[in-house]
């Protein structure tokens, strides 16, 4: 049971450093870079920004049932940085994209190694915080069942 939870407390740390490099990645692109985010961005942001506090709330408390709300967070968060990053890479899906805004949803600030935008880095984050919250949720069920 102890070291579970030492392996349930790892996984929530590691997500919470996830998320704070992700929000830090995020304010570092627009603020220092001065990248405009589009409107997909900000849905992205509105979803991670939390995510920090409420991570970094579950490992000071060791409040393994938290992992359920980042979870669901993250797979929302993940699912619109999935299709802004298709309809950035996808030839159909880019010229039929609807606009978004002032800055195009579309538009790539920067693609490094011809596959790796600002919407796959937030992928990434958001899929590491939710496989390592969904082993958390999943670890927390079996001891509490």
């Amino acid at each position: 049971m102890f070291y579970d939870q030492k392996k349930m407390e790892s996984y929530l740390f590691f997500s919470w450093c996830v998320s704070i490099v992700a929000t830090f990645g995020s304010l570092y692109f627009s603020e220092i870079r001065q990248f405009e985010p589009c409107e997909l961005c900000w849905y992205q942001r509105i979803l991670m920004y939390p995510l920090t506090v409420l991570l970094g709330m579950a490992v000071v408390r060791k409040d393994f049932r938290i992992s359920l709300y980042a979870l669901v967070l993250s797979v929302i968060g993940g699912s619109i940085s999935l299709y802004h990053y298709l309809i950035q890479k996808v030839p159909f899906l880019t010229e039929n994209a609807i606009s978004c805004g002032r800055i195009p949803c579309t538009a790539q600030y920067i693609n490094w190694f011809g596959f790796v935008t600002i919407p796959f880095l937030a992928l990434t984050a958001f899929i590491l915080i939710a496989g390592a919250n969904y082993i958390v949720w999943k670890k927390w069920k079996e001891a509490n069942w």
